[in-house]
């Protein structure tokens, strides 16, 4: 896929990366169940549907890392654990709303992500609760509603607005495909960072399969419940602000 960028994909970047590093401030000292949570990670998301995957990627790159600037101000780690799995995240929820998904694809994605999400969180379970500062009972209470709702979440969209089909199993591979990238990067970048960001040493390797289970149960239903209901505001109201190759129906797009 090329890179051709307009000057209203440009703006649309700028845009999108301020809102997302605003909102993702306002928002940081938000922490349910003692575990931050970043809601703005919609933004990028609306903006790579409306604009397509490089402004949703080059968008959510670029506002991560001034978030970053804003709270650790250490460009080395936001460049190397921060920009790169955000850029996924959101190229991969633009580039996979253009193609026609089934609802049989959806749901075989979805249920074979949430199997091997529930599966390895049971069996690290007392590592991710020690990683989150929470008890085994809470952690599991918290990360099995997540799962649930998303789960609904997503066969609901599926169901009852087809066209979000495509949205949705974005969401699920983007997340996962973002969230396992930042939690290596994390663990393979964390010696060079004690001093100053992992005070209290490097991440163990034990920690990368807990970080990432979290990482996608705490931002996949910002996602994909504030998603859809949003974007089809903007839609309504604005009929031709849509990326080139939305789909229509299967078989048919809009070029």
């Amino acid at each position: 896929m090329k890179l051709n960028l307009t000057t209203r994909d440009l703006t649309a970047i700028i845009v999108c990366a301020a809102l997302y590093a605003i909102f993702g401030y306002l928002t940081a000292p938000l922490s349910p169940f003692g575990i931050k949570f970043l809601p703005a990670v919609v933004i990028p998301a609306i903006f790579a549907v409306l604009y397509g995957p490089w402004v949703g990627g080059i968008s959510g790159a670029i506002g991560i890392f001034i978030l970053d600037m804003a709270t650790h101000a250490i460009p080395l780690l936001s460049l190397t654990a921060g920009v790169p799995p955000n850029f996924v995240l959101f190229f991969l929820i633009g580039y996979l709303y253009t193609k026609n998904i089934s609802l049989k694809q959806v749901l075989t994605v979805v249920s074979i992500a949430i199997i091997g999400l529930l599966s390895i969180s049971i069996i690290l379970l007392p590592q991710v609760a020690a990683l989150n500062e929470m008890s085994t009972i809470a952690f599991l209470f918290t990360f099995v509603f997540t799962i649930i709702i998303s789960l609904i979440a997503i066969v609901g969209v599926s169901i009852r607005w087809k066209e979000w089909r495509s949205y949705a199993i974005g969401a699920v591979i983007g997340q996962i495909a973002g969230g396992l990238l930042l939690s290596v990067t994390l663990w393979a970048v964390s010696p060079f960072f004690i001093d100053n960001y992992f005070t209290t040493g490097p991440i163990a390797a034990i920690s990368v399969l807990p970080l990432f289970i979290w990482t996608v149960a705490t931002e996949i239903p910002f996602i994909l419940l504030a998603g859809p209901p949003i974007l089809k505001k903007i839609q309504d109201a604005f009929p031709n602000l849509q990326y080139k190759n939305k789909p229509l129906k299967k078989g048919g797009s809009v070029d």
